[in-house]
């Protein structure tokens, strides 16, 4: 995938899961696209491992499908970056 439709699956998972998750995370739309690029790869990673059953790192791709794994990935980069920061998400 290259970088344009990694920022751009970034803006779109980022932004939809700080909609979604509950609290104020902060930050602009840079920490939104990293937010996002890093749920695409967490929620890659865990899709690959209940499909094929090993653990590789791989990304969502720019799709409808995607799309979703990127954003519960980033909805649950949101939740460990709270728990590691001891914020309140409320």
């Amino acid at each position: 995938m290259n970088i344009i439709a990694w920022i751009v699956l970034g803006l779109i998972a980022g932004a939809i899961a700080k909609a979604i998750y509950p609290g104020r995370q902060g930050g602009g739309i840079l920490a939104t696209m990293v937010l996002g690029i890093i749920g695409a790869l967490i929620g890659g990673t865990i899709v690959t491992l209940l499909e094929t059953g090993r653990l590789q790192f791989t990304a969502a791709t720019l799709s409808i499908p995607g799309i979703i794994v990127a954003i519960i990935g980033a909805i649950i980069a949101i939740f460990l970056w709270s728990l590691l920061t001891n914020r309140a998400s409320y």
